[in-house]
């Protein structure tokens, strides 16, 4: 470790691979256990989740604590640690007997977190997925020094705010993207040029269709870059292909507003690219009908999980890939998109997404308005005008705007949580509480059953 590189880990911030930790505690085990099963990382003591310095020390006795930790796993483990600008340096290997437990209980990482799996769950995965995923395979193909797309590269830092004197080899090394000097798949599909000449399902194609059915094809386009040109081109056509709204309010610069929300879509299309089978030899399709859009990604659902399962927890396909586009914002939290997109949808006043999935394939189909019946502007205006009226029925005192959007999404999903309601208002967890206890002395909500286990239900209407 020297200066430079302990400066990039800092900058570069949690992720899949790097946790932070202001002190030693307890929860050191599961972050260990987490990371032994996925590719390895390091977890640095002594810096706050801001990236802060609060220098600790290394005493013998902490070094054996930890030691006595992953020495209990199942099956044990061993750790390099090292101190660093005050900094303790856990460097955990990619475990090479994969699943480890720590205190009988399995823990895999999911993009920054680490997250907790039943025997079952983790059983399955590695049954289903293997012990060596696909993101983290080595790519032969793939030369550095002639095939690197160096603008895709400067991208990804613009992207992540990472500035760094750092070598490229020495970045990526960080990123656990390369192996002796061999970049893994995950890699390529960040920083190649032409993502088929490596990998020859990592493409998107798009197509517009006449009608409600796939008999005829009035225009299509393929995309076979880099995994964020590919986004944003199919992004750009899919939109293209839309109608688009234009509302004028008060004399002011016109909106333009696509008849389906943005951002609902934007989520279907980054999941598909994150969570997708890469081993198959499909590639992801996004069909436009005269009623409807498709999204369909080769890869069905991990082990036993069902599609109610992705409510309130994510499975991630490709964890090192789902890291790197965490660490772009391009993917969000854990457990929350679908959910964003139930509410995106309802103030369109349109059905939810439909989602279906079979043994190798995974399918989520929005449906377009008749926008000759009633505008997307009367649409949200309708919508808005109907939650102030519910909510006006059931109570006179005053409900503030995240008291109305907790209630809708406790609609969508009962079974969401404090934490999942955190990440999507954007509010402390404290004011989360805040708002459910006043919700339920309005009435507005009630709890059923324990904290653990059970579930909210809204008042009927």
């Amino acid at each position: 470790m020297n200066t430079k590189e302990f400066d990039f880990l800092i900058q570069q911030g949690e992720g899949f691979n790097l946790e932070f930790k202001e002190s030693y505690n307890s929860n050191l085990a599961k972050e260990i256990c987490a990371m032994a099963n996925a590719s390895g990382g390091k977890i640095l003591i002594g810096v706050t989740d801001d990236g802060k310095i609060k220098p600790v020390t290394l005493s013998n006795k902490m070094k054996s604590e930890i030691q006595d930790l992953v020495r209990k796993f199942d099956p044990s483990l061993s750790v390099d640690m090292g101190v660093f600008g005050g900094v303790v340096i856990i460097d955990v290997p990619e475990g090479k007997k994969k699943p480890y437990s720590t205190g009988g209980k399995f823990y895999m990482r999911q993009g920054a977190n680490s997250q907790q799996l039943s025997r079952d769950e983790i059983r399955d995965f590695f049954m289903n997925e293997g012990l060596i995923r696909f993101d983290e395979k080595i790519n032969k193909k793939f030369d550095l020094n002639e095939d690197f797309n160096s603008v895709a590269y400067d991208n990804f830092l613009k992207k992540t705010g990472i500035e760094t004197s750092l070598t490229r080899d020495e970045v990526l090394r960080n990123l656990e993207l390369l192996d002796d000097k061999r970049i893994k798949n995950a890699g390529v599909l960040m920083f190649c040029r032409k993502a088929s000449r490596f990998i020859t399902n990592a493409t998107i194609t798009c197509a517009l269709f006449l009608g409600k059915t796939k008999t005829k094809i009035i225009d299509s386009k393929e995309f076979d870059a880099d995994l964020y040109t590919n986004y944003q081109e199919a992004f750009k056509y899919l939109q293209s292909k839309l109608n688009t709204e234009y509302i004028i309010r008060g004399g002011g610069p016109r909106k333009e507003v696509l008849e389906l929300p943005k951002e609902a879509l934007r989520e279907a299309l980054l999941n598909a690219i994150a969570h997708r089978d890469y081993f198959s030899p499909g590639n992801i399709q996004i069909s436009i009908f005269h009623d409807r859009v498709e999204i369909f990604n080769p890869g069905g659902l991990i082990g036993n999980v069902k599609v109610e399962d992705l409510y309130t927890r994510s499975f991630p396909r490709n964890y090192l890939l789902f890291g790197l586009m965490q660490r772009m914002e391009l993917v969000e939290k854990v457990g929350s998109g679908l959910l964003r997109m139930n509410e995106m949808m309802d103030e369109y006043l349109l059905p939810h997404p439909e989602i279906k999935a079979g043994d190798a394939w995974f399918e989520i189909k929005f449906e377009r308005p008749d926008l000759q019946k009633m505008s997307v502007e009367q649409r949200m205006e309708k919508y808005k005008h109907g939650v102030s009226e519910k909510v006006s029925e059931k109570v006179s005192e005053k409900v503030s705007e995240n008291q109305l959007r907790i209630l809708e999404i406790i609609k969508g999903n009962k079974f969401v949580t404090v934490l999942q309601l955190r990440d999507i208002l954007k509010i402390s967890e404290k004011s989360v509480n805040s708002n459910l206890k006043k919700m339920k002395e309005k009435g507005l909500i009630k709890r059923i059953g324990p904290a653990k286990g059970g579930y909210w239900e809204a008042a009927k209407e």
